[in-house]
This record gives C-alpha cells, sequence and structure tokens, in this order.
C-alpha cells in the first residue's frame, strides 16, 4: 500500500489485490468497511491507472465528517480492506476504440476516471485527446505536474483547465463555469468523435446539454455523476 498527495484534501492510494484479473480505463471499485461491531459502510470509486498486475490504484478525496475516506487516507502497509470489482461497461476508453477523437470533460474529482483513459492512451492507441478539466482553484487541480507534462509531450493531447472561482495570473480566461467556447466545437460535426462528461450530477447535466447544443450526437456522449455526499469523484450515484 502506497500514498501521495494531489491536493490539501486529497491522497492517491496504491492498493495490491491479490488474483486482480485486470480492468478498462474509466472502471470502478466497490470498496467495503465493516466495524468491530458489524456496521458496515460501502463506497464505489473510480480506478485512476489502467491495468497493473496485481495493483490498483484510486484518488481519495477525504471529507472530514465521511465514514469510508478518512479511514482510506489513513491505511498503512499490511492494513486490508474488502472491495468488489471491476465495474462498468460503458464508461470506459479502450485503445482499439473506434473514436478518432476523444473529448474528456471532467469537474473537480471526476477527473480520476478520465485520467485512466489519458494514461491508457499513452501505453497504446492512436485517438486525438482533448480534456477540459473544471476545478475551483490551482491549488484543487488533481495530477497537476503528470498533466503538464502530458501536454507538453503528447502532440495528441490538448488540456484546457477551467478555474471557477480564483484563476491563475497568467490565465487568459477570468473565472467561471465551463461554457460552450471553452470545448471542441469544431469536433461536434466530425464522425468519430466520442464524448466522457464525469463529475457532480449538475455539472454532468449542463455540460450535457451544452454538448448537444454544440452539435455532438447524445449517442456518442458517456456520462457519469455521482452526488454532493460522495466519498470521492468516483463516487456513483
Amino acid at each position: 500500500m502506497d500514498s501521495e498527495p494531489e491536493t490539501e484534501s486529497a491522497h492517491t492510494i496504491e492498493l495490491t489485490v491479490p488474483g486482480w484479473g485486470g480492468h478498462l480505463a474509466g472502471q470502478h471499485i466497490d470498496l467495503k468497511l465493516t466495524a468491530a461491531d458489524g456496521y458496515t459502510a460501502q463506497r464505489s470509486y473510480s480506478l485512476s491507472k489502467p491495468p497493473d498486475g496485481e495493483r490498483i490504484e484510486l484518488t481519495v478525496q477525504q471529507i472530514p465528517d465521511g465514514e469510508v475516506s478518512p479511514y482510506l487516507v489513513g491505511l498503512v502497509a499490511g492494513d486490508e480492506v474488502e472491495l468488489r470489482g471491476p465495474i462498468g461497461g460503458w464508461f470506459v476508453w479502450q485503445p482499439d476504440d473506434d473514436a478518432a477523437r476523444v473529448l474528456l470533460i471532467g469537474g473537480g474529482s471526476g477527473i480520476v476516471p478520465l485520467m485512466a483513459m489519458l494514461r491508457q492512451r499513452v501505453v497504446a492507441g492512436s485517438a486525438d485527446f482533448r480534456l477540459v478539466y473544471s476545478v475551483r482553484s490551482p491549488g484543487d487541480v488533481y495530477y497537476a505536474q503528470e498533466l503538464s507534462r502530458l501536454e507538453r509531450e503528447c502532440g495528441w493531447l490538448q488540456v484546457g483547465l477551467v478555474y471557477t472561482r480564483v484563476a491563475p495570473a497568467e490565465a487568459t480566461r477570468p473565472p467561471g463555469r465551463v461554457r460552450i467556447v471553452d470545448m471542441a466545437s469544431e469536433w461536434a460535426s466530425i464522425v468519430g468523435t466520442r464524448v466522457y462528461v464525469c463529475g457532480p450530477t449538475g455539472f454532468v447535466e449542463s455540460v450535457t446539454a451544452m454538448l448537444i447544443e454544440q452539435g455532438h450526437q447524445p449517442s456518442a456522449i458517456r456520462t457519469e455523476r455521482f452526488g454532493p455526499s460522495s466519498q470521492s469523484g468516483s463516487e456513483k450515484w
């Protein structure tokens, strides 16, 4: 077990799962904790990396009064948890998919399954990717250094950060919610474009409506959302 911080409140946690058979980028697991008195709590977390033997990786947003996230962030080597997965077959990307262009749109910790897709693309695939990532402030960006490096090194990737409350001094876009102009409008009319949207329910619904207004086909848009009380950006509701 290994853990490293992503932001002040989010940590990436690596777990070893004996017998793990692999997973697809975008899938998630159900994780269950059981207290000594028999009380149980279960949450769903997206996997943030493509398959790597028996190792899986989660990025957990710690909720101060949460039942599960504080425990996960405090795990040490030798601690055990119960999990089930991988789960989900719709919100996934594979290198042999027929989409030539992939638009990823994440709100807050909804970046987690999208990051797994980007990391899978680094390993294999030929599609062009664009990521639109909406966060409150620069300090809330998950995987900040890795995203910056990937954009510099990968000609197939463009990254657009949208700050909703506080933007860095060098930003040319003022703070505000994601707008149609922030998305890849020229991709809307091109056959072979697929879109993945992940974030809070309101964010997903708003972005999906703008994508359809922009001309993206509803059948090409895949969404995943989580509730306001979720333990991480990947908890499914």
